[in-house]
């Protein structure tokens, strides 16, 4: 592709990316600007970030990049500072400083992602272990960064700091209770519900719409399920066997006795 989307260092990023994926220890694909794209798509997909070139769309882009909640002034400045770093490369600059801010910036990006969405620990690890730390399994990258930065340290100790001080704090969600009788339709008493976190009875609320096949995105599905639980007590409380000869013997007993009941009663009187 000649043409230049978002800017120059971007463009080649994705080119250089495309044309090494087939040689994952090659020198390319452990480039910095491909790097940077790996730690995009880390974050986000290969189609997040690769797509909106291949039809052109940067708008696409910036919507994908801002989905987790890192802001669009923000997306630009790293826009910004990713081709500030390209071109001090081109201009020969061994200790560029740049090499340093990307990654921070890339860092904020996933801390966003952190506060806003959601971190699986194999997400953290594979982002951090393709960042430029003297930790890294990749030489190449374990190399530039004492060959590139002045303190090989910052990259490893910003990640650590903002993950330490961006922890996400959870606030237990409150229980909710659906009607009582639905609970003990399902064999759950209101102590063993009591005993359960708020996960745990949120489970059990899902078995019970499912039970009485009530669909959960329904906007009125707990006046739904007053009435499926009205109707079925009210099945349950009905005179009959559910065997219809069954029921007229039923019902001519029931008269047989008020009769009997009756005749006795006026017996006595007489």
């Amino acid at each position: 592709m000649n043409r230049v989307f978002v800017n120059e260092a971007f463009t080649k990023a994705i080119n250089d990316y495309l044309q090494s994926s087939d040689q994952p220890k090659g020198i390319i694909y452990n480039s910095f600007l491909v790097v940077t794209i790996r730690l995009l798509i880390c974050m986000y997909s290969e189609l997040d970030i690769v797509n909106p070139m291949v039809i052109n769309d940067e708008d696409l882009l910036y919507n994908n990049l801002t989905k987790f909640g890192y802001s669009k002034d923000s997306l630009k400045i790293f826009f910004s500072n990713l081709q500030v770093y390209y071109d001090n490369e081109k201009a020969g600059v061994v200790k560029n400083p740049y090499f340093i801010t990307v990654q921070k910036d890339l860092i904020d990006m996933l801390i966003a992602k952190k506060l806003n969405f959601y971190l699986t620990e194999d997400e953290v690890k594979e982002f951090y272990d393709l960042l430029y730390t003297p930790f890294s399994k990749n030489p190449l990258r374990v190399s530039y960064n004492f060959l590139t930065a002045n303190d090989v340290m910052e990259i490893d100790s910003y990640f650590k700091k903002q993950m330490r001080d961006n922890a996400k704090v959870v606030t237990p969600k409150e229980k909710h209770y659906l009607n009582v009788k639905a609970y003990e339709l399902l064999n759950y008493s209101m102590d063993d519900l009591n005993k359960m976190d708020s996960a745990e009875v949120e489970r059990i609320n899902h078995q019970v719409f499912d039970y009485f096949k009530i669909r959960e995105n329904a906007i009125n599905k707990e006046y739904l399920l007053e009435k499926a639980i009205e109707a079925l007590e009210r099945e349950n409380n009905k005179v009959t066997s559910g065997n219809g000869y069954v029921d007229i013997l039923l019902v001519m007993s029931i008269i047989c006795t008020i009769v009997m009941i009756v005749g006795i009663l006026t017996f006595v009187v007489l």
